[in-house]
């Protein structure tokens, strides 16, 4: 049966990490996807703590990561040790990244490389970016094309997104369930979901699970093997429990 992932921040020892804890022990799920807000090192002892599988996905560009301009060099780098020391202590088994905004595909190509990081997953992304939220424009790694370079040139694999997909595939004006059809042949080692409330549009949301109009019982059989590694990406709707997160679950399991 599929691994489903909880996806947490690094700063999320407020709230949520005591029902991260509760839901685990009741075999809701079965890893925690961990993002590593940069200068959170302190909570990493904290997380140490739990007994759960984690994976860990690097900082994107909200938090200045860029690997897709040269001039981050110096900040990604910065960034990437941070969210080692967590890989490391926490012994992840990937660490996903995004390819950037803007810039260039072969700069996202050499950065990634120079890390040298057995573990890294490269994430597709939407064609265009959150308007006046990302500061760029065009996101790297939003066609086919591009992650297979990625995949091709850092010998890295690949996470599918299914939400950024259908948005990369709307900007193409490509049909979306096809072009999700033809990135499975770059055999992502796990994904991320969300529902997705209009299969027509070019910018990324994530509502929960059977409140749009993503037919996730046909991607079901066509795109998640029977041991898939999936972590769901929808919004919580509460900061005193994960009783959203708990639904999406159940829906997942039961379509």
């Amino acid at each position: 049966m599929y691994r489903i992932g909880l996806k947490l921040w690094s700063c999320n020892t407020d709230y949520y990490y005591d029902e991260a804890i509760r839901l685990y022990n009741h075999k809701i799920y079965d890893y925690i996807e961990l993002y590593v807000v940069p200068e959170t090192i302190d909570t990493l002892q904290k997380w140490k703590k739990l007994n759960i599988p984690f994976i860990i996905h690097n900082a994107h560009f909200a938090h200045g990561f860029n690997l897709a301009k040269r001039d981050h060099e110096k900040r990604n780098r910065e960034i990437y040790e941070q969210t080692i020391r967590f890989a490391d202590s926490l012994n992840a088994k990937f660490i996903i990244f995004h390819g950037g905004i803007d810039g260039s595909i072969h700069e996202t190509i050499r950065q990634l490389s120079a890390f040298n990081e057995p573990r890294a997953l490269i994430e597709n992304k939407p064609f265009v970016a959150l308007p006046n939220k990302m500061g760029g424009r065009f996101c790297r790694g939003a066609t086919i094309e591009e992650i297979g370079l990625i995949v091709k040139n850092v010998k890295c694999g690949f996470c599918l997104d299914i939400g950024h997909a259908v948005c990369s595939a709307n900007s193409q004006r490509k049909e979306p369930y096809t072009f999700v059809n033809e990135i499975l042949q770059l055999k992502p080692e796990m994904f991320h979901l969300s529902d997705i409330l209009d299969m027509t549009s070019i910018y990324d949301a994530h509502p929960h699970l059977g409140a749009g109009n993503l037919d996730i019982a046909q991607l079901k059989k066509d795109a998640f093997s029977e041991n898939a590694i999936i972590s769901i990406e929808t919004y919580k709707d509460f900061k005193e429990n994960l009783n959203d997160f708990v639904h999406d679950c159940e829906y997942l399991k039961r379509i």
